[in-house]
């Protein structure tokens, strides 16, 4: 796995509480608040506001889609926590303050209770959608 055993740890205990309950504790929240810090309300917003996609092609690929507070969609492989907004480049890549950006775990978090969107679409559509975030960079 590509995220520490203690942040991976608490996303399974997110999950496994929401299974249980339909809610997330305050103690799991205050654990997502102490790892990811600011990141983890704005992921927490984005996955009340029902912000995640979940996008697959016939083949099996995934890939994810966020709309972002600022209205962009952005795109998120959970496999590799990769997400093309520029906090991800420069927090994350660049400077190495912070694990993931709020995107990527506000897919682990949708994911964790059931949030997703869904979207089933063709290969060809799918590659479009990789490609675009591609472009974006260049």
């Amino acid at each position: 796995s590509t995220l520490p055993a203690v942040a991976e740890e608490l996303l399974k205990e997110i999950k496994k509480a929401f299974q249980e309950t339909s809610h997330v504790p305050d103690d799991l929240l205050l654990g997502l608040k102490f790892i990811f810090g600011t990141s983890a309300v704005s992921a927490l917003d984005l996955v009340d506001q029902r912000s995640v996609t979940r996008v697959t092609s016939p083949s099996g690929r995934i890939a994810y889609q966020v709309l972002g507070s600022s209205g962009k969609l952005y795109t998120c492989y959970s496999s590799c926590h990769f997400c093309t907004c520029p906090a991800f480049d420069f927090t994350v890549l660049q400077k190495s303050e912070s694990l993931l950006c709020k995107h990527i775990l506000a897919v682990y978090l949708s994911r964790a209770v059931g949030a997703c969107q869904k979207l089933s679409v063709s290969e060809e559509q799918l590659t479009s959608i990789l490609l675009a975030g591609e472009e974006d960079e260049g």
